[in-house]
């Protein structure tokens, strides 16, 4: 059967996101784990499936590597674990293809779990190191994140007539939201001043502009839209959800048809989600959205790409205040991956577990008025692959 409206979500469980020294991978798999038992009332014993979710295993010695990362410590012996990576959208995906068994009959009550621990090391110790010891020795000699990023800034700059108080707006914006998260790696709020000041990454994107390095895990419990009825669980339904991959991790930013100005990646897997959700419409038919905003131009792109207004006009919408809390489509009310920080096999199923709870109506100060139809969005690497979802009752 079709995923649409045949999966539900009954139970999420979120750890906080941050430099959590003091909590190793297990632990904050374990956390996450019992949050969303507890919270949809299960015993573990009736997990019959699981899909974990880590980008990086070599970071914590391999943890992540394979399913016993996650039986081990969960005591769940026997059961088949998919381990799943698919760069920053590897957590969604995680919570894709257990829905995908779901509704296809194979399970009936199913966990999708992403977790990353990313301070073990230093940044640079980390992803800027694989690319240096790991990678092509030319193609990636001084790639950066922020520099691939930057490059898209620039051009939409010039493209449309904006500027790096466009982008301060965004980390207003979600610097705000994230200090009503009691959960956010960084939950302070901070002014358009601070973010033009900043020291420089990589030009026009500043410290304030670029998501932080961060620890965390989350979960969520799948089970069958009838199931969850005959429970009387507080569930929400899987609208819509499409994963579409464009360009290669190395390649894609010399591709001629590579405009640098969106991501044909985003706008498929969209196409994709709101084709089986139903939705026509977005701006008008989507109430909250999570969308990735590793850096700030990101999230301005990622509003085109999405169908929330047309191309060129996302600076505009952040400008109106459309996308804050109280506009007429938040975006990234949790702070998103600019304040809640960004474990990378945690955030998909992060941003699954947000937007359920808006629709639950759960989140207290930054809960959005009447959020009845949610999104989540995902990007991995530099805009090569994207995973959308689309939540509601």
């Amino acid at each position: 059967m079709p995923i649409s409206g045949n999966v539900a979500i009954i139970g999420v469980g979120v750890t906080r996101f941050g430099e959590l020294f003091e909590q190793s991978y297990t632990d904050l798999l374990i956390e996450a784990a019992y949050a969303a038992y507890q919270d949809a009332g299960i015993d573990p014993s009736e997990i019959e499936a699981a899909w974990l979710g880590t980008a990086f295993p070599q970071l914590n010695a391999l943890l992540g590597d394979d399913g016993s990362s996650l039986t081990d410590p969960l005591n769940l012996p026997n059961i088949p674990v998919t381990r799943v990576a698919n760069l920053c959208a590897t957590g969604m995906e995680a919570v894709r293809a257990a829905a995908l068994a779901v509704a296809a009959g194979e399970y009936q009550m199913v966990l999708a779990l992403g977790v990353e621990k990313m301070r073990e090391v230093s940044p640079r110790g980390s992803l800027v190191a694989r690319h240096i010891t790991e990678t092509h020795p030319l193609l990636t000699k001084g790639r950066t994140a922020p520099g691939m990023f930057a490059v898209l800034a620039n051009r939409y700059f010039q493209e449309f007539g904006y500027d790096r108080r466009t982008l301060a707006k965004v980390a207003v914006k979600n610097h705000y939201n994230g200090s009503l998260n009691d959960g956010a790696h960084f939950r302070k709020p901070i002014t358009e001043d601070q973010v033009l000041n900043a020291p420089m990454v990589a030009d026009p994107l500043g410290l304030f502009d670029c998501c932080p390095t961060t620890d965390g895990a989350a979960a969520v419990i799948l089970t069958t839209t009838a199931i969850a009825r005959r429970l009387k669980k507080d569930y929400v339904l899987i609208k819509g959800a499409g994963v579409a991959s464009w360009g290669g991790y190395f390649s894609v930013q010399f591709r001629p048809d590579f405009d640098f100005l969106g991501f044909p990646s985003t706008r498929a897997a969209a196409a994709q989600a709101y084709r089986q959700a139903g939705i026509t419409d977005p701006r008008r038919q989507i109430d909250v959205a999570e969308c990735h905003d590793c850096f700030t131009i990101t999230e301005l792109i990622n509003y085109e790409d999405l169908g929330f207004c047309d191309r060129g006009e996302g600076g505009k919408l952040i400008t109106e205040g459309v996308t804050t809390l109280e506009g007429g489509l938040p975006v990234n009310v949790s702070g998103g991956l600019k304040a809640t920080g960004h474990p990378v096999g945690a955030t998909g199923v992060r941003m699954i577990a947000e937007i359920t709870n808006q629709i639950r109506g759960r989140q207290g100060k930054r809960q959005v008025k009447n959020a009845h139809t949610g999104l989540a969005h995902t990007l991995g690497g530099p805009g090569v692959i994207s995973c959308v979802m689309v939540l509601g009752r």
